[in-house]
C-alpha cells in the first residue's frame, strides 16, 4: 500500500491523494483517513471533502501560527494513521425511481448507439446494478456511485451544459450519479428521478450518505411526479424592505457556509467577503451579518422607517428619494425609496444595513445557495414583491462621521488591476496561462468561463476529486473555467492551478467581455500577497473603528 501524496489545493487547502482510479479499496482508505482526521479535529480545520481516491482538507490559515500554512497542514496530516479501513458497503439500500429517455434523458439514444446497445438494453444494464455511494459532492446531495458496469463508460461532453435539470441520472466517464438540483454539468443524461435528494431543513439534509447502496427502478413518464418545491422563509420582524424591482441578480449573502462540503454544499457567501465585512462594520454590524450582493444592476427598495446603510465594492448609481448617495461610508436614511442602478467600474457591490437582514440560518449561514436552492430568500435571487425582514437595531442620534473620498485603500481590487489574476500552477509541466482571455457571457457565481486560444487538452484519469474556490479547470474544449463562490465541491476536469485567495475579489468584479491576464506565482509569493491583503483589510477595519462612535 503506497503512502498518500500531498498537493496544494489553492491558498487554503491541501489535497491528500491515495490513487487516481475508481476503486472500492481506495475509497475505503479515503473515508477512514477522513474519519480519523475528524476525530482529532484541529482548530484550523474548516471542511473535509472525501472523493473516490482523494481527500480535500480545507483550513483557516489565520488560525495557524506559521508563515507556511500548507507545510503546517501537511506535517499534521502525515501523522494520521493510514491503516486499512473497514468495509463501507453495509449502508441503507435506497430504491430510486427513474424515468429513462425522452425529455427526461436526452442523451439515452446517442449513448446507446455509442456503446453498441439498444436504448432498452442500456436501461436494463444501468438499472440492474446495486451501487455504493462513494462520496457526496459537486452539488448538495449529489451522489457519486461505485458499481457502474465498465462496458457502460461514456466520455463527458466536450462542452458542459449550462443547465442540467434537477433529478437527472447520468454517466460521466466510469461514474454514474444524480443531479439533485438544476445546475451546469458535462455528464451524459440517461433519465430523471422525481425524488428530492437534498433538503437543507431536514436534520440530515442529504438523503444519501457514503456507504449507502442505490438501485435504480425504471418508471414511465406517467408516474413521474413533482420534485420538491421551495418554501417561504418568514420571520417575526415588523420591519421590512419591500422589493419594488429586483435588479439583475440581487441575493442575500453573508460570509459563507462552512463544514458541509462533504455533502456537496458549496461555500456560497459574498463573492468578496472582505467587501461585505467592511460594509457591515461601517453600519455597526458584525462582519458576517447578512447583506445584499448586487450584480451589474441593483434593485429598488422601499423602507417604512429610518435605517443606516453602507455600500462597498464597485461603484453603483445610488439614490434615496432622488438624492445621490456616496459609496464607502455609513448613511443614515429617512423612510423612502432606495434606488440602486447600474454598477460601474466592476460587476458587484455589497449593501449592508444596520442589524442585518433577519432571515433564518440554514446550515449555519443566511447565504443564498443558488445551486442548492436554499438559504437567503427561498434559495433564489430577489423578485419584485419580496419582503426582506430587518433585525431591530437602535440607530445613532449623533452626527454620522465623515470619510474622505479616498479613505478606502487605493489598491482595492475594484479600483486597480481588475483583470490581473495571480495563480499557483499545479505542475510546471502543464500548459501555462500566458495569453489574454475574455470573460464569457455564461459566467456566473459558480464559475468564470474564459474565451481565448484553446489550450491543448490535458490527459487525466477523469476521476472526480475535490476542488476549491479559485481552482482553474480545463474542460476538453480548452477554454478554462475559474471556480468561484458557488463552485461545486468536486470535479473531474484537469486542474491547471489555483487563483490565490486575495485575488478572488478581483475576479468577482470581472464583467462579460472583460480581458483577463494570469501571472504564475510561487507558494511563498502567494502567502506574502495574502498577508499584505490581510494587513490592508485590518487597517481599514481599524480606521472604521476609530471613526465610528462606540
Amino acid at each position: 500500500m503506497s503512502a498518500p501524496r500531498f498537493e496544494l489545493l489553492g491558498s487554503d487547502a491541501v489535497l491528500v491523494r491515495f490513487g487516481d482510479r475508481i476503486d472500492a479499496a481506495l475509497n475505503r482508505r479515503v473515508h477512514a483517513f477522513a474519519a480519523r482526521l475528524r476525530a482529532q479535529r484541529p482548530d484550523w480545520l474548516l471542511d473535509l471533502v472525501p472523493a473516490y481516491a482523494s481527500l480535500g482538507v480545507y483550513f483557516d490559515p489565520t488560525r495557524m501560527s506559521a508563515d507556511d500554512p500548507h507545510a503546517t497542514a501537511i506535517d499534521w496530516l502525515r501523522q494520521i494513521d493510514d491503516a486499512d479501513a473497514e468495509d463501507l458497503s453495509a449502508g441503507t439500500l435506497h430504491e430510486i425511481p427513474v424515468c429513462y429517455g425522452g425529455e427526461y434523458g436526452q442523451d439515452l439514444l446517442t449513448a446507446a448507439v455509442a456503446l453498441g446497445l439498444t436504448a432498452d438494453a442500456l436501461v436494463a444494464r444501468h438499472s440492474a446494478a446495486v451501487y455504493t455511494v462513494a462520496m457526496i459532492g459537486f452539488a448538495p446531495g449529489f451522489p457519486y456511485l461505485l458499481g457502474l458496469d465498465p462496458a457502460l463508460t461514456l466520455p463527458r461532453l466536450t462542452t458542459p451544459r449550462a443547465d442540467v435539470p434537477a433529478g437527472s441520472v447520468a454517466i460521466g466517464g466510469a461514474q454514474t450519479g444524480i443531479y439533485p438540483r438544476s445546475s451546469p454539468g458535462g455528464w451524459r443524461l440517461l433519465g430523471r428521478t422525481p425524488l428530492p435528494l437534498f433538503d437543507a431543513q431536514r436534520t440530515e439534509p442529504s438523503l444519501l450518505q457514503p456507504g449507502d447502496r442505490v438501485r435504480f427502478v425504471p418508471i414511465d413518464a406517467e408516474n413521474f411526479r413533482h420534485a420538491g418545491g421551495s418554501r417561504a422563509m418568514s420571520r417575526a420582524s415588523t420591519t421590512y424592505w419591500e422589493v419594488l424591482s429586483p435588479g439583475l441578480q440581487t441575493t442575500v449573502q453573508d460570509c459563507g457556509r462552512h463544514g458541509w462540503r462533504h455533502l456537496g454544499v458549496c461555500r456560497a457567501g459574498a463573492m468578496d467577503p472582505r467587501a461585505l465585512a467592511l460594509a457591515n462594520r461601517l453600519v455597526g454590524n458584525d462582519a458576517d451579518a447578512a447583506g445584499l450582493e448586487i450584480t451589474l444592476r441593483g434593485p429598488r427598495l422601499r423602507l417604512a422607517r429610518a435605517c443606516r446603510i453602507a455600500l462597498v465594492g464597485a461603484t453603483v448609481q445610488a439614490r434615496w428619494n432622488d438624492e445621490p448617495l456616496p459609496m464607502g461610508r455609513p448613511l443614515l436614511l429617512p423612510p423612502g425609496e432606495l434606488r440602486l442602478g447600474s454598477v460601474r467600474d466592476g460587476a458587484r457591490c455589497w449593501l449592508a444595513v444596520a442589524g442585518g437582514i433577519d432571515l433564518p440560518l440554514q446550515l449555519g449561514s443566511r447565504s443564498t445557495d443558488l445551486r442548492g436552492g436554499f438559504g437567503g430568500l427561498q434559495g433564489r435571487a430577489l423578485l419584485a414583491g419580496d419582503r426582506l425582514p430587518l433585525a431591530a437595531v437602535k440607530l445613532p442620534t449623533t452626527r454620522q462621521p465623515q470619510f474622505p473620498d479616498w479613505w478606502i485603500d487605493p489598491d482595492d481590487p475594484w479600483t486597480r488591476q481588475a483583470g490581473l489574476l495571480r495563480y499557483l500552477p499545479v505542475d510546471p509541466a502543464l500548459p501555462t496561462l500566458t495569453d489574454s482571455w475574455r470573460v464569457h457571457a455564461n459566467s456566473n457565481r459558480q464559475g468564470l468561463r474564459l474565451q481565448g486560444t484553446a489550450l491543448a487538452s490535458m490527459a487525466n484519469s477523469g476521476v472526480s476529486e475535490p476542488v476549491a474556490v479559485g481552482t482553474l479547470q480545463l474542460p476538453p474544449d480548452g477554454q478554462p473555467i475559474l471556480l468561484l463562490a458557488d463552485a461545486q465541491t468536486v470535479g473531474g476536469y484537469p486542474r491547471l492551478g489555483h487563483v490565490i485567495a486575495c485575488d478572488l475579489a478581483r475576479a468577482a468584479q470581472l464583467r462579460p467581455g472583460d480581458a483577463v491576464r494570469f501571472e504564475a506565482v510561487t507558494p511563498e509569493q502567494a502567502q506574502q500577497a495574502q498577508r499584505d491583503a490581510s494587513h490592508r483589510h485590518a487597517r481599514l477595519l481599524q480606521a472604521i473603528a476609530q471613526k465610528l462612535p462606540a
